[in-house]
């Protein structure tokens, strides 16, 4: 059996959980502190990849940043970079459909901390940022690592956009769930069980770690 897709997957969900991180955290603090016109409209982008079909997903991704479109041009012709057909379109792929999780899941988080406390450290004079990195932050933790342990297991398991936009390349762009789908497509019944069994297990393994972590009994 050929364990690149197993690596590819993991690296595909290491990647993109952490972009969701750096990305889906403000943007929890965000819809759960913030008031500005457009919220509505915000929070209903965020949580599109969560109701769109995935390869309506991959075929948006496709005109983003496919050769034809602005971006993709001027990444190919600026610096050489063509992002179709590459693991790095995969992680793309997997950071837009696994950041509404992570960033509902820090939202929810963040409502629930008692708003008395950052509103004590602000009649102390502690900025906003302080406030979010000495108080938010470190009452959230829970929440942010809910998030980031259900992106992980979401990016695991992205299709649908990552068939659109990296393809199905056996030794290059070939994730787990690609993988599983072309060995039924070749009627290889044995090796699909395997693949299945397999990310079964890390998807079980990932939210086992989700409810010691967070130490939550139901789920």
């Amino acid at each position: 059996m050929d364990l690149f897709p197993i690596y590819l997957s993991l690296k595909v969900a290491a990647y993109s959980t952490l972009i969701v991180i750096i990305i889906g955290t403000p943007l929890g603090w965000l819809m759960a502190r913030g008031i500005f016109f457009g919220k509505s409209l915000l929070s209903s982008f965020i949580t599109l990849p969560l109701v769109l079909p995935p390869t309506v997903l991959g075929y948006y991704l496709l005109v983003l940043i496919g050769r034809q479109s602005f971006l993709g041009n001027f990444l190919f012709n600026t610096f050489g970079i063509n992002l179709i057909f590459t693991w790095q379109a995969a992680v793309i792929a997997a950071s837009i459909v696994s950041l509404p999780l992570l960033a509902r899941t820090v939202q929810a988080g963040i409502e629930a901390i008692d708003t008395d406390l950052e509103d004590v450290a602000r009649t102390l004079g502690r900025s906003e940022i302080v406030i979010f990195f000495t108080i938010t932050l470190p009452l959230s933790w829970q929440s942010i690592i809910a998030g980031m342990v259900l992106a992980f297991a979401r990016a695991m398991g992205e299709f649908g956009a990552t068939l659109m936009v990296a393809g199905n390349i056996p030794g290059k762009t070939q994730t787990l769930s690609v993988a599983i789908y072309d060995a039924v497509q070749a009627g290889n019944s044995q090796l699909a069980n395997m693949l299945v069994i397999i990310i079964s297990i890390l998807t079980i393994a990932v939210l086992l770690t989700l409810n010691k972590v967070t130490k939550i009994k139901r789920w």
